[in-house]
């Protein structure tokens, strides 16, 4: 059994994108609706920069998604397959749980471009810049880091923001907690905390106003049950149906990203490959996870193509 998967926040990269739109006009096509749905030159963004403009959050997240949905769409294209005919199950990490539900037919591109877009607008403004924080914990498994968080807060926000492998878990609140975390880790069996350079404290509950954003958008977007399950952030599991992937897209606005969960969850049911469209990040995550799973990188032409004949 094969998962794709899709990378979320920090795959993006001045350049993404542009040696694929230069080989495949199925490429070119993507980053075209994706333009024109956002009415802006987000392909020229990601081709030339500049590299800080790209990263702001509203920028970053319909851009990782257009460039992972391109590259499936090339692969799709050029072994003459479905999705259906080449996974079983489908999985991003945070904004790319968007990526997953276009790439499965849920949401369409489109509409998933303007939802992004949305969602990195509202998730900017939930928080002044400055107030909030995140932190990744390097040789920290949950338990460690949900204490570390518990003891850190002291009145303040400070919560599990991403469950990524189990070496690594990044918390997520107020700045006064997060360097409290930082500056107590290694007394919590913690290797190392790490400042996250973000704009903004994602997943926790300071997030609250763009999850109310999320949810009325959300209620107006066309939705249809997607062609493979898909692996929600937030329960770690399949979601059943597009009521339920409309609730949790919100509730993961401020919740844990269950990463860890969500790929030990597939290796159990049975799957043995994960394939990362449009970056290398998760693959490394899943090697921590499921050592025994075969994974698999696809960005340029050349690794579609050797995809593809393996496949």
């Amino acid at each position: 059994m094969r998962a794709f998967i899709f990378p979320g926040q920090g795959s993006q990269a001045v350049g993404m994108g542009k040696a694929l739109a230069e080989a495949s006009s199925t490429a070119r096509e993507v980053f075209e609706e994706v333009d024109h749905a956002l009415e802006q030159n987000l392909f020229q963004l990601m081709c030339e920069g500049p590299a800080d403009e790209l990263t702001l959050t509203e920028n970053a997240q319909p851009a990782i998604m257009a460039n992972a949905i391109a590259t499936l769409r090339v692969m799709e294209k050029e072994g003459d397959k479905s999705l259906g005919d080449l996974c079983s199950y489908v999985a991003g990490h945070s904004l790319g749980e968007y990526s997953a539900l276009c790439a499965a037919g849920a949401l369409n591109l489109t509409t998933t471009a303007k939802l992004l877009k949305l969602r990195g607008q509202s998730m900017q403004k939930a928080v002044p810049v400055g107030e909030g924080g995140m932190a990744a914990l390097l040789g920290a498994d949950i338990k460690k880091a949900s204490a570390l968080a518990k003891a850190s807060a002291q009145g303040e926000v400070c919560t599990v923001a991403n469950d990524n492998d189990p070496t690594q878990v990044v918390i997520s609140g107020h700045m006064g907690a997060i360097e409290r975390a930082i500056a107590a880790a290694k007394e919590h069996g913690i290797k190392r905390g790490i400042l996250l350079p973000v704009s903004a404290p994602f997943h926790c509950s300071l997030m609250g106003p763009a999850a109310e954003a999320m949810e009325e958008a959300l209620a107006e977007a066309s939705l249809l049950p997607p062609v493979v399950p898909v692996f929600a952030n937030v329960t770690a599991g399949p979601v059943p149906d597009v009521n339920d992937i409309r609730n949790l897209l919100v509730q993961q606005v401020t919740g844990t990203v269950r990463w860890r969960e969500s790929v030990g969850n597939m290796a159990e049911t049975g799957v043995e490959q994960f394939v990362e469209f449009g970056g290398k990040v998760l693959t490394g995550m899943v090697k921590k996870i499921a050592p025994d799973a075969e994974t698999v990188s696809l960005i340029s032409m050349d690794d579609i193509e050797s995809f593809l004949k393996d496949t």
